[in-house]
């Protein structure tokens, strides 16, 4: 059976903001409600050497009725939030938060200078989990499996399963509804990735160093710091772009998830199905309730 290819259906250049207590970033998807793609409601990537650009961090701030995850390639951050978890995010890992019917969190750099690099994903919930109790899970470097590709490429499984030759590698998050995959791809010069992916998903692609070639038979680029959405298929091909420099490779995130085709209506920090309940999630924030 000859597999269906993924196309590179629509480009997202990530553009520069500011969120929190002024930390800067480039967010692509979320940068407006047309600029999503069920289930992945926003990506941001952080990334900076200047202090200045990160170390107020994001205090304390609520959440209602979507997952965060929050992958950290280089630095130092600390979170807390009201339910008593305190997690150390170092080089390498990953944080996974279900905000579920609400938390009060905070994200604060624990460094002074330095490099602060990274990912923070959300991911919507479908109607009936919404108001499911909060819940967090750090997950280490260590946990995070790292497979070494043939034609030397690496990839960090994050969650879903990879599958190279006929093995397949599973990484720390499974069984949830949307079935999410989160890879960590790293090509070298003209390195090429193929991998399946369920037809029932929705997938992209974000490039945070380099630039990549993406399908086989109609091959388009998408260049560095921008997130690429796939058309249906079950299959995609991804190649390093080849530019003859010492430093040339890629690496990319590979982001696919099963839709929930369900209504999206937004409030900053919540995410629901009607105004309504975006109006409940607001007035239990103000009064209190929001985790109670």
């Amino acid at each position: 059976m000859n597999k269906s290819e993924r196309q590179l259906l629509q480009v997202i250049p990530s553009h520069e903001t500011s969120d929190g207590a002024g930390v800067k970033l480039r967010r692509s998807l979320g940068q407006s409600p047309q600029a999503r793609l069920d289930p992945f409601l926003m990506l941001d990537e952080f990334g900076t050497d200047n202090p200045q650009d990160y170390i107020a961090g994001f205090p304390a701030h609520p959440h209602r009725g979507f997952e965060t995850v929050t992958y950290m390639l280089d630095g130092h951050m600390l979170h807390e939030d009201h339910l008593g978890n305190r997690g150390d995010l170092k080089n390498g890992d990953v944080q996974w938060m279900t905000a579920g019917r609400g938390i009060i969190h905070s994200e604060m750099p624990q460094q002074l200078e330095g490099r602060m690099r990274g990912f923070q994903l959300w991911i919507n919930l479908p109607a009936a989990e919404k108001m499911k109790p909060a819940a967090y899970r750090d997950i280490p470097a260590a946990s995070i499996p790292v497979v070494q590709m043939p034609g030397g490429g690496v990839a960090k499984v994050i969650a879903g399963t990879l599958q190279i030759d006929g093995r397949g590698t599973p990484g720390p998050v499974q069984g949830l509804t949307t079935a999410p995959l989160y890879f960590d791809i790293g090509l070298p010069p003209g390195g090429v990735f193929i991998h399946d992916l369920p037809p029932s998903h929705n997938a992209l692609l974000y490039v945070y160093e380099g630039d990549v070639v993406v399908g086989g038979a109609a091959p388009r680029a998408l260049l560095r710091h921008s997130a690429g959405v796939l058309s249906a298929g079950d299959a995609v091909t991804v190649r390093a772009q080849d530019n003859s420099k010492a430093d040339a490779g890629a690496r990319f995130i590979l982001l696919a998830a099963r839709p929930l085709g369900e209504p999206v209506v937004q409030y900053g920090p919540f995410v629901m199905n009607t105004r309504e309940e975006i109006e409940r999630a607001v007035a239990d924030y103000q009064s209190g309730r929001l985790t109670a």
